[in-house]
């Protein structure tokens, strides 16, 4: 059922994952410690092309070395009743593949967010902390603007820098250990 003006507006009201399922299929939303948030109706096609790169990248390596599932979003990651996320791509270990149902309940071993102008402030920080708290162990950030990837490893609750470039250069992860990503390849 879409959200009409006789409904709470998002913030007068905790939002849960029992609401988000009232949504129409085609209404986008995330859920941070029960607030509503909106997502875009669609993302950019620069977007889509690096995310679809990265992706051909990942799904051969692992074509090679079959270490888990990878899924491309959107796609609702239930870390809890008021925690819900729709990450670009997402990585699931073999010996986690028990969260895996419908959806996602439970924290991905990696997750993958494309900067979109408008994403920026959310997936830096908001996300970041979602990520961190419910213990998804590695966490990439890629910005097509700047030509650059960032991947933080979960450390003792925060997240550290395991390998960064900018225009040049090449990334390894330690989840997907063995795969190394020539950032020319992405853009």
């Amino acid at each position: 059922m879409a959200a009409t003006l006789d409904q709470p507006t998002p913030s007068a009201k905790h939002w849960t994952w029992e609401d988000l399922l009232r949504f129409e299929e085609t209404e986008r939303y995330e859920v941070y410690d029960g607030r509503l948030i909106s997502m875009p109706r669609s993302n950019t096609f620069r977007h889509q092309e690096v995310l679809g790169n990265l992706m051909l990248l990942v799904a051969s390596f692992l074509q090679k070395k079959p270490l888990g599932e990878l899924v491309l979003g959107p796609m609702d990651v239930v870390f809890s009743d008021d925690n819900i996320a729709e990450p670009d791509l997402l990585f699931i270990a073999n010996e986690h593949v028990s969260i895996i149902k419908d959806h996602i309940f439970g924290a991905p071993d990696l997750i993958v967010e494309v900067l979109m102008p408008s994403s920026i402030r959310r997936d830096r920080y908001e996300k970041l902390e979602q990520y961190a708290r419910f213990g998804v162990k590695e966490y990439w950030i890629i910005d097509p603007a700047n030509q650059s990837v960032e991947i933080l490893e979960l450390r003792d609750g925060r997240y550290a820098v395991h390998a960064t470039a900018v225009g040049t250069g090449s990334v390894s992860s330690s989840v997907l250990a063995g795969l190394e990503l020539e950032i020319a390849q992405l853009f």
